[in-house]
Order: structure tokens, then C-alpha cells, then sequence
């Protein structure tokens, strides 16, 4: 009997030197991804919705697909092993996205779509995009008016396969054909591209010397252009973007571009992530799929108050 008792106040102290370490519960993971961060807009749109989703609690894996379909879709099977919860997109395609973003939704993880949107409904979750037509209307007409109404210009376009691309310049046509004395001597896509925008505007200035003005579809073709026109030793040419970029702004500040059209990449993918978190935990956004930020003309007057697109309260 005191032979057991030995025994059983032995295993007791054994068992009370062991440290057990109960394994941690993992975060749930929200996967982000965009085209490349070389391109500052899809870096904040990347940093926005990181920031948020690490302030409420889960893990991110950022990634980039360099509007590469193939490439997104090697993305999404990563994001579908990895067990997401949730996948926040900015796309690579309006057609060739669709089935990537259906095959993450058939594995259950809804997707959350910030600035271009997908050619179907009812696959993505949320779609929340700049409204590019009202902002292209309000490029065109600080365009217009800087332009004096008058003169022959350039138009930029950024990549066909893009949804916004073909938006924006239908905004802008719908104010600037408006005025017949505003003459488009050369329409070309740069695909996004500054290196591209910088070539094709000087082949441009070439064969057309006397152009007034370039407006692009986006910031950072505004700045190749820019460049392009600087190099040619072309400071009268009235520049208009479409981004709300910090180079933009700092050329805005410096004389040398007359206004973009800021689009709150920042507060958008933001805003996804607290769509997919109230989502995950209440098994709906409140929302329609569709939904649509609108858009701020920045120039001298406001220009100082920009921010990695955002403007300062």
C-alpha cells in the first residue's frame, strides 16, 4: 500500500513538471492581390487593405500578378492551399478573370474586387470601383478649359483588355467632342506604361509638332508623356492624368501638369476588407455587389493636400 502510494506521488510529480504547450490558434488569412507594386497605385491599394486587415485581426499574403491571367490564376490556387478566408483582387482582366475568381468561390472563399470589375455578377462578393466615367468627365473638362477650348491634342489610352481603360476614354470623349475645335491628332495605347507612354509620345511629337495638349488614362502614362515633352523641350503642353498619384501631385505643384483625377485606391481596398470582414462574421456585406466611389479633380488648388491617394481631412 505505501509502495503505491510512492508510485502514484511520483507520476503526480512528473506529470506537474511537464510543460505542455497547447498549439496556437492560426489568424484567419486574407489574400491580396493586384498588378504590380512598381505601380504606386496598386501599391497603396496592396498597403491599404494589408493595414486593415492585420488592425482586425488576420493574416495577409500579398501577392502580385503583373496582369498576367495565368499568373493570377496560379495566385488564387495558392490563396485556395493556403486556406484564405477571404481573397481581395484587383484583376487582370474583365473576361480573364472570371473563372479564377468562380473557382475560388467553388472552393468557399469569396473574393472582394477593388477597382476593375469582372464581366459577370454574382461571382465576386463585392466589386467596388472608382467611378471612372465621372471622373474622366471631370478630367476632360479641366482639360477643355486649360486647352482654351481650342487646339489639337493627344489622347493616351492604357490597356485594352482593362474595363477602365475603355470607360475613362469614353468619359472623355463625351465632354471634349463637345468643343470642334478640340482636334484629336493621335489616339494610342500605352498600356498603363510610363516607359511605353514615354516612346509613343515621342513618335507622337514627330509626326505632330503642334499639339496643344495629352491627356492619358492614367498618372503614370501622364508622366512618361511628361517626360517625353520635357526631353523635346515642350513646357507649353497641357498634361492631364487619371490617378491621383504623388508624382503626379508634385509635378501638379511644380507647374508642370495641369490636373489629374484622384480615385482613393487606399480607402477603396480598405473598404474590401471591411466588406469581407463583416462578411466572414455575419454572412453578408449589407451591400450590392456593385459598388461605386466617386471620384476628385486635383489640381494647384488642392494638389497640396494629396497623399498616396488620399486627400487630407
Amino acid at each position: 500500500m505505501k509502495f503505491a502510494k510512492t508510485i502514484a506521488a511520483l507520476a503526480v510529480g512528473a506529470i506537474a513538471s511537464v510543460s505542455v504547450t497547447l498549439p496556437s490558434v492560426a489568424q484567419d488569412l486574407i489574400v491580396i492581390i493586384t498588378p504590380s507594386h512598381d505601380n504606386p497605385f496598386f501599391k497603396a491599394e496592396a498597403d491599404g487593405a494589408k493595414a486593415k486587415a492585420e488592425e482586425l485581426g488576420y493574416s495577409t499574403q500579398v501577392y502580385s500578378h503583373d496582369d498576367d491571367a495565368n499568373k493570377q490564376n496560379e495566385l488564387i490556387d495558392t490563396a485556395i492551399a493556403s486556406g484564405a478566408k477571404a481573397i481581395i483582387l484587383d484583376n487582370a482582366g474583365a473576361d480573364a478573370s472570371v473563372a479564377a475568381v468562380q473557382k475560388a468561390k467553388d472552393a468557399g472563399i469569396p473574393s472582394f474586387l477593388i477597382d476593375r470589375e469582372i464581366n459577370a455578377t454574382g461571382v465576386a462578393v463585392a466589386q467596388i470601383v472608382s467611378n471612372n466615367y465621372q471622373g474622366a468627365t471631370l478630367g476632360a473638362e479641366a482639360f477643355v478649359e486649360a486647352m482654351g477650348e481650342a487646339g489639337n491634342y493627344v489622347e493616351l489610352v492604357g490597356k485594352e483588355s482593362d474595363t477602365n481603360a475603355g470607360i475613362r476614354s469614353s468619359g472623355y470623349h463625351d465632354v471634349i467632342d463637345q468643343y470642334p475645335d478640340m482636334v484629336m491628332v493621335a489616339q494610342q495605347s500605352a498600356n498603363w506604361s510610363q516607359t511605353e507612354a514615354f516612346t509613343k509620345m515621342e513618335s507622337i511629337l514627330q509626326a505632330n509638332p503642334d499639339i496643344k495638349g495629352v491627356i492619358a488614362g492614367n498618372d503614370t502614362m501622364a508622366m512618361g508623356a511628361l517626360a517625353a515633352l520635357e526631353a523635346a523641350g515642350r513646357d507649353d503642353v497641357i498634361v492631364v492624368g487619371f490617378d491621383g498619384s504623388n508624382d503626379v501631385r508634385d509635378a501638379i505643384l511644380a507647374g508642370k501638369v495641369h490636373a489629374t483625377v484622384l480615385q482613393p485606391a487606399y480607402r477603396q481596398a480598405q473598404w474590401a476588407v471591411e466588406l469581407a470582414d463583416k462578411y466572414l462574421k455575419e454572412g453578408s456585406t449589407g451591400m450590392e455587389e456593385k459598388i461605386s466611389m466617386d471620384c476628385v479633380l486635383i489640381d494647384e488648388t488642392n494638389a497640396g493636400s494629396l497623399e498616396n491617394f488620399a486627400l487630407a481631412d
